[in-house]
């Protein structure tokens, strides 16, 4: 894609990108020649292993963190040190999250203060670290993914629909302030992805229905969904491609959803 050649050598930051669509975010990315801050639930020797695979196969540069997301401090050490070996922060994904589906009068505390805390204040902490290096280089790329319960509800759901919600309000507050200072803040919501994160609630309809996972896996697409297929989560990596490049420079602190008409509803 010739609009992309300006993004080789610039830096992006994408938490939770061990696996789904963080880590098949980094590949899209890393084929352009986009130099990689990885980081997810993994030990040191296995994420740089993982950022070792990367170097060697794309020719960039890559660093690894396991920061833990929930802790502010550790968050502020994760960063200063991507920004001290990387350089920049150009393209900054804010992607880790957890979930937990419980109905709202029996939610566990803990569950909520975390789910808020990685899905939510995480991103906070991330954008505020990165934005004075994007603003000094008149360039820079906020992309949060967010999800369609950052637009709509669903039951069980108080926690993950609160922090999504959330996401989407900052996203436009840092569209805002920042529209002047050469960088875009959106918010990508998608529906139903074929990822790991979503593996427990087909486990559940498959054990009460008594069906197989394939069964139980439609059943909870088409609940919500029209379209009647999950997502591969390399659609949303080339997505993100897009939102940064020069093409998309008037796109800014919009709620973007790939949701299968999910929302159309």
């Amino acid at each position: 894609m010739l609009e992309n050649k300006s993004l080789k050598g610039k830096t992006a930051l994408i938490t939770g990108s061990t696996s789904g669509i963080g880590l098949a975010s980094a590949h899209v990315l890393a084929e352009q020649g986009i130099n990689l801050v990885l980081h997810g639930l993994m030990n040191n020797e296995e994420g740089e292993n993982l950022a070792q695979e990367f170097a060697q196969k794309y020719q960039i540069k890559t660093l690894f963190d396991n920061a833990n997301l929930m802790d502010s401090d550790a968050i502020s050490t994760f960063m200063t040190k991507a920004l001290k070996t990387m350089g920049t922060i150009d393209i900054l994904i804010n992607n880790a999250g957890i979930q937990h589906t419980q109905a709202v009068d029996t939610f566990p505390e803990s569950k909520w203060n975390a789910i808020i805390a990685i899905n939510l204040t995480a991103a906070f902490h991330t954008i505020q670290h990165s934005l004075a290096g994007m603003k000094g280089n008149a360039w820079g790329r906020i992309i949060n993914i967010a999800s369609v319960h950052g637009l709509v509800a669903s039951k069980n759901k108080a926690a993950y629909c609160a922090a999504k919600h959330g996401i989407v309000g900052l996203t436009k507050v840092v569209a805002l302030e920042c529209a002047e200072d050469g960088i875009t803040a959106n918010a990508i919501c998608p529906g139903w992805v074929d990822t790991p994160l979503i593996n427990d609630q087909i486990s559940e309809i498959s054990e009460k229905d008594n069906s197989s996972f394939e069964q139980a896996k439609y059943q909870l697409i088409t609940a919500k969904q029209p379209l009647p297929e999950m997502m591969d989560p390399r659609q949303i990596g080339e997505f993100i491609l897009f939102l940064c490049s020069d093409s998309a420079r008037s796109i800014t602190g919009s709620s973007l959803p790939m949701d299968g008409a999910w929302t159309a509803q």
